[in-house]
């Protein structure tokens, strides 16, 4: 079963959709833009459905859209919808002008094979060369009236002008953390401090925190991020290098253990500022996040999560990996 009512915010984005399914005010063209994981597949996925719904086009009313029910809906939910239709690509870096041609341009003027629409899904629109934005920009302006395409980006600007304004603009926001909250402790059976965690590391960005919740890696990355955090204070430079030499181990998700570092020091400097462990995310190591508090100075917190922030950025320079991870190490050992 899937329903509107389980996109996890997005309630501008919910309201118009189901708006214009109820109105039947369909747009022939739809950008969706969002992070990676924030639920883009998701919404587009359930938006081609719900066109495609038999009893919404009977024009049955009080149903469930879409009804999860009909040969359509049974059909979309196994992916095996024919009239849905979604766009590939060899490259996995490109989507060129040829994939737009056989997959959309030569195939939008046959007719649906069985239903009221053709839905076109476009993943990673982002990918695409301005080649093929400019073929598909030949059929967004004379689309046939039972074609519908949906474009998925993570970067609205990699777009031209000329497709943006031929289609409906529709922004994720970051969901409401309290949200995200219910939907990991209620629906993945996730415990409330490891929610808190996953929560904080998602920035609103549901997948990623669905991915994070259920990641035995990430769970190895933080527990190793604060086991280094708790004790950095004491470590000689023998144990620093060998510290090192453990975060190489998680070069490919240097970003998430980054973050840890970054919301450890939040946590300090919350502390710091009122005493009160209650909002804390590592709430459960409070002895050593008092031990820091007590120490460190305002400015020397802040300056590590800056040192953080720096780290990321020399790090997406291409700078060092190891000579990256020493200055960082050192920054919030003289802290």
């Amino acid at each position: 079963m899937v329903s509107f009512q389980d996109i996890i915010g997005q309630e501008q984005i919910k309201e118009h959709l189901h708006t214009a399914l109820t109105r039947n005010q369909i747009s022939h063209a739809y950008v969706i833009c969002g992070e990676r994981s924030s639920g883009k597949e998701y919404i587009a996925r359930l938006f081609a459905m719900a066109l495609q719904c038999e009893k919404r086009n009977s024009g049955a009313d009080d149903v469930p859209i879409p009804c999860n029910e009909c040969h359509s809906c049974k059909q979309a939910l196994t992916d095996n919808q024919p009239d849905i239709i979604r766009v590939q690509h060899e490259k996995p870096n490109t989507i060129g002008v040829e994939d737009i041609r056989t997959q959309i341009n030569q195939d939008i003027v046959i007719k649906p094979y069985s239903s009221p629409y053709k839905v076109y899904i476009i993943n990673e629109g982002e990918k695409m060369t301005p080649q093929a934005q400019n073929a598909l920009l030949k059929t967004l302006e004379e689309p046939p009236s039972y074609a519908v395409i949906l474009i998925l980006t993570t970067n609205m600007d990699a777009m031209l002008p000329t497709i943006l304004s031929r289609c409906v603009s529709l922004h994720m926001k970051p969901a409401p953390d309290n949200e995200i909250r219910k939907y990991l402790m209620e629906q993945l059976q996730v415990p409330d401090y490891k929610a808190d965690v996953c929560v904080a590391f998602a920035r609103g960005n549901v997948g990623k925190a669905k991915a994070l919740a259920t990641s035995e890696e990430f769970d190895n990355i933080k527990a190793d991020a604060v086991s280094l955090l708790k004790y950095i204070g004491d470590m000689d430079m023998s144990e620093t290098v060998e510290a090192i030499k453990k975060i190489s181990e998680y070069k490919f998700n240097i970003d998430d253990y980054l973050d840890i570092i970054a919301v450890w020091y939040r946590d300090v400097l919350l502390f710091k500022a009122t005493s009160d462990a209650n909002h804390l995310i590592f709430k459960e190591e409070i002895q050593y996040i008092r031990k820091v508090a007590d120490k460190s100075s305002y400015e020397g917190i802040e300056d590590i999560i800056k040192a953080v922030e720096s780290a990321k950025a020399r790090l997406k320079a291409n700078v060092n990996f190891e000579l990256t991870m020493e200055l960082l190490l050192l920054a919030i050992k003289e802290k």
